[in-house]
């Protein structure tokens, strides 16, 4: 009996923690979503005052506004009309009635992603103090993107390639096969960065086994979609909640199966980096000898950066952290992106077998007795770069991104804006905690700026000089008049890097496979990255690819 009581006692006090800790829970986070509440209703009434005169689609719903079409699989429609309807500055209604802003006037987009960068922070930074760490990080990165660095880099991109185009000849030796095309530049783009951007390698290519990091980067952007909502409402609140292990907590016991997902995601990611980052590190202290052993010989981006990091002062040096969440976004910056462009190019130019044709006689023409094409062949090749340059036009991965007002702003406009009540304006005033939407897509599809052919695809628009209302748009993107790579300080440091991967690949496949399209229904959904699929099933691409003559 004596023994009995301290056990029953063990049993209870558990339980009465458990009781004790969920009640102090749930206080907590009734406490967090009033205050919450409070502010959100503050905000929308102040910001519907200002931006109601602004003209803009009915919202079908006070709930989620006109957030469904935005972030809809199959919003390219919608983001059409938008557009089309009201010029380049349109209110849409968010979350509750909140008014947000619509963007793709050249001006405006100055303003947000150059001019006033700081006031249009980023919609989903966590940290506002974020932007001194990162200009230091960019200021690292910079160099390891030269032109200098890059041209070392073709011969391990070439090395890549030609694994992919030897699994893909040995499918195909026996006649025409349909082959999932994004699954194929899905692996490819991680191999290229994990050996040109970490010096490691993810993927032989030489089976049809799929690695489980492969599968994650993969899953992720659909993941991410399915949380863009709660991602953009909830999770920059609750990241401020507690210490790091109270949010696993959380995480963890939140009955979410998506979130759940999206963490096993970036616990995959997250090991992952972290193995690389020692392996490198270790590499480094051993000497040159140990570094030129590895793969990309230490040419590699990370390896760079690591090293420079080591000599850089103690004001400019990043963190192990820092450099360890750069090893991530390399790779998921990189791959996505690179797969979808690289998807969505083969795709056309299955669509348009005349000017595969052509393109696959420019490469016959450039390559000399069998060698690689150098860095300098690969940029004077006119064809091939009006083909990038027009798919990454009409077709950019990222159809828009997200920006928030840190403060009370007036957001210029280069084409007056009429409003509901009829007068016209260039200056909209802006209040404090405004969410804006910059639509890339739009901007790449502005007929006012292409021409009343910007909705086709016409790779031989770059081979003459563009309109004279390209050039007088004075559009802020970092590549050729497109806002495809976005701008300013938050521009894609890696563009030169993604542009060099994709005409490798695009050179040694289309010299030796002629790809056309297969009996399946392809359609595109607008994620966060745009992918392709079979009736709105998983993501793939099904085209037939047999050996050109």
């Amino acid at each position: 009996m004596d023994g009995a009581q301290p056990a029953n006692v063990c049993i209870k006090a558990p339980c009465l923690v458990s009781k004790v800790t969920m009640a102090s829970l749930i206080q907590v986070l009734l406490l967090i979503a009033a205050v919450w509440a409070a502010r959100w209703f503050w905000l929308v009434l102040s910001a519907r005052k200002i931006l109601n005169n602004i003209p803009g689609p009915q919202s079908p719903s006070f709930l989620t506004g006109n957030l469904k079409e935005i972030y809809s699989f199959n919003g390219w429609d919608f983001h059409h009309e938008l557009g089309e309807k009201f010029g380049g500055v349109v209110r849409i209604d968010g979350l509750l009635g909140e008014r947000q802003l619509y963007v793709f006037d050249p001006l405006a987009l100055h303003q947000i992603l150059v001019k006033d960068q700081d006031i249009f922070e980023e919609t989903h930074s966590m940290i506002r103090g974020c932007r001194a760490q990162h200009k230091k990080q960019r200021k690292m990165l910079n160099p390891v993107f030269s032109a200098a660095h890059l041209r070392q880099m073709v011969p391990i991109f070439f090395g890549v390639g030609k694994r992919l185009r030897a699994a893909l000849e040995s499918r195909v030796q026996r006649g025409p096969q349909e082959i999932d095309v994004l699954l194929w530049m899905t692996r490819t783009a991680l191999e290229l960065v994990g050996q040109a951007g970490l010096g490691h390698s993810f993927d032989t290519l030489d089976t049809d086994e799929i690695p489980s990091y492969i599968k994650s980067v993969k899953q992720l952007q659909v993941t991410m979609h399915k949380m863009a909502l709660a991602a953009r409402y909830i999770l920059p609140w609750g990241t401020q909640i507690g210490s790091p292990k109270f949010r696993r907590f959380i995480v963890d016991i939140f009955p979410w199966k998506t979130l759940h997902e999206g963490r096993d995601i970036l616990d995959t990611l997250y090991a992952t980096a972290v193995e690389i980052y020692h392996l490198k590190k270790a590499a480094l202290e051993a000497g040159d000898e140990a570094v030129s052993s590895q793969i990309a010989q230490g040419k590699d981006i990370i390896s760079i950066l690591m090293k420079d990091n080591s000599n850089a002062s103690s004001i400019d040096r990043l963190s192990e952290d820092e450099i360890i969440g750069q090893l991530n976004t390399l790779v998921f910056a990189a791959t996505d992106t690179t797969s979808s462009a690289l998807s969505r190019t083969l795709h056309i130019l299955a669509q348009h077998p005349d000017a595969q044709e052509k393109l696959r006689q420019e490469v016959r023409s450039t390559q000399q007795q069998g060698s690689d094409i150098s860095y300098d062949q690969l940029n004077s090749m006119e064809y091939l770069d009006a083909i990038c340059r027009e798919t990454l036009r009409l077709y950019p991965p990222v159809s828009f991104i997200t920006r928030t007002t840190r403060k009370d702003v007036a957001l210029k406009t280069s084409t007056p804006v009429t409003t509901r009540n009829g007068s016209t304006i260039t200056e909209i005033p802006i209040p404090n905690e405004t969410d804006i939407i910059v639509s890339i897509l739009s901007s790449n599809r502005n007929p006012a700026i292409w021409g009343p052919d910007s909705l086709e695809w016409k790779p031989e628009r770059w081979l003459s000089p563009l309109p004279k209302s390209v050039a007088d748009a004075h559009l802020p993107g970092i590549y050729s008049n497109l806002m495809t790579f976005n701008a300013g300080g938050r521009a894609c440091i890696g563009f030169k890097f993604s542009q060099l991967e994709m005409k490798v690949v695009l050179c040694l496949l289309v010299e030796r496979f002629k790809i056309s399209v297969s009996d399946k229904d392809i359609t595109w959904q607008m994620s966060s990255i745009a992918v392709p699929s079979v009736d709105g099933t998983k993501p793939q691409l099904p085209l037939k690819v047999e050996l050109a003559a």
